[in-house]
C-alpha cells in the first residue's frame, strides 16, 4: 500500500481450529484452554453437520484445560475410559481435525506415562504417544482401541511444525477432576505452601549429607504464606506429604495442588540431618495468568 497502514481501519477478524470432545449428553465439552483463551466467539461444527455457538463455562491455564456447553439434542458422549490403567506399549487413537482437514483417527502406541517437567503447563502428567497428533488436534480425544477416552491431546514436540512422533495427552483422569470443578464453580481451587522448591540432584545430596538424592529442597518460602507460619525454612528437605513420598519438585507441586485449603496436613521435612514433621495449614492456591 501507497501510504502504509495508516488508513486502515476495518476491524480484522481471524479464526482458528481445534478439536474438543462431547462428554455428556447435555452438551458439555472439553478441551484445551489455549483453544478458546483468546476467542470472541466459538462455534462447534459436529461430524453430522450440525453447528452450534457455544459458550465457555471456565478454563484452567494451569492445565491447559477448558469446558464448553452447546445446546443441541441427541449428542453423542463418550465414554470415559480408566487412564490409571493405561500401561506403555498399549495401543491407542488420537481423534481430532488435524490442520483443518475434518475428523481424522490416527493410531500408536503409548510411549511413556506420567510424562512431567516437558514445560508446557504448570501441572504436568502426560501420556506420552506416537499417534499422529498435528496442529489442530489440540483438545482431541485420545482413547484405547475400544473407544473409551483416556486422554486430551495437548501438545505436540515439534521443530517444524508437524508430528514428530511425540505428543502429549492429559490423562483423563485428570481432566475430570478439572472438568467437575469448572462445571461446578467456573474454576478450579488447589491448595498451596507458599514455596518454591527444587530438584535434589546427586551434588545436592552430597553437600546435605543424604547417601541418595531423595525428596524436593526448598528454595524460598513466601513471608507470611502457609509454610512460613508452619516453620518450614530454606533448606529444608520435603520428603513427604501426608506420608505420601515425594521424588521430586514437580510431583510436590501436583501433591500440594490437589490437597483441600483450609485443611491441616503434615509434611515431613529433613532439617540438619534430621527428620521432622511439621503441621501445615493449607492455603489458596493464587489464580495464574
Amino acid at each position: 500500500r501507497f501510504f502504509g497502514e495508516q488508513f486502515e481501519s476495518r476491524t480484522r477478524r481471524t479464526s482458528s481450529l481445534g478439536s474438543g470432545v462431547i462428554v455428556s449428553s447435555n452438551g458439555y465439552i472439553l478441551t484445551n484452554h489455549h483453544v478458546v483463551e483468546a476467542a470472541d466467539e466459538v462455534e462447534v461444527a459436529l461430524v453430522d453437520g450440525r453447528k452450534a455457538r457455544a459458550s465457555i463455562i471456565g478454563s484452567d491455564p494451569e492445565t491447559d484445560l477448558a469446558v464448553l456447553k452447546i445446546k443441541l439434542k441427541d449428542l453423542p458422549a463418550i465414554t470415559f475410559g480408566q487412564s490409571q490403567q493405561v500401561k506403555v506399549g498399549d495401543v491407542v487413537l488420537a481423534v481430532g481435525n488435524p490442520f483443518g482437514v475434518g475428523q481424522s483417527v490416527t493410531m500408536g502406541i503409548v510411549g511413556a506415562m506420567s510424562r512431567s517437567r516437558v514445560g508446557i503447563n504448570t501441572f504436568e502428567d502426560f501420556i506420552q504417544t506416537d499417534a499422529a497428533i498435528n496442529p489442530g488436534n489440540s483438545g482431541g480425544a485420545l482413547t484405547d482401541t475400544s473407544g473409551k477416552l483416556i486422554g486430551i491431546n495437548t501438545a505436540i514436540y515439534s521443530s517444524s511444525g508437524g508430528s514428530l512422533g511425540i505428543g502429549f495427552a492429559i490423562p483423563i483422569h485428570v481432566a475430570k477432576q478439572i472438568m467437575e470443578q469448572i462445571i461446578q464453580s467456573g474454576s478450579v481451587i488447589r491448595g498451596w505452601l507458599g514455596l518454591s522448591m527444587q530438584d535434589m540432584t546427586p551434588d545436592l545430596a552430597e553437600s546435605f549429607g543424604l547417601d541418595s538424592p531423595m525428596g524436593s529442597l526448598v528454595a524460598s518460602v513466601l513471608r507470611d504464606g502457609p509454610a512460613d507460619r508452619a516453620g518450614i525454612k530454606p533448606g529444608d528437605i520435603l520428603i513427604a506429604v501426608e506420608g505420601k513420598p515425594i521424588k521430586n519438585s514437580s510431583e510436590m507441586l501436583n501433591q500440594v495442588a490437589a490437597l483441600s485449603p483450609n485443611d491441616t496436613v503434615t509434611v515431613t521435612i529433613i532439617r540438619n540431618r534430621q527428620e521432622k514433621s511439621i503441621q501445615v495449614k493449607v492455603g489458596v492456591r493464587p489464580k495464574q495468568q
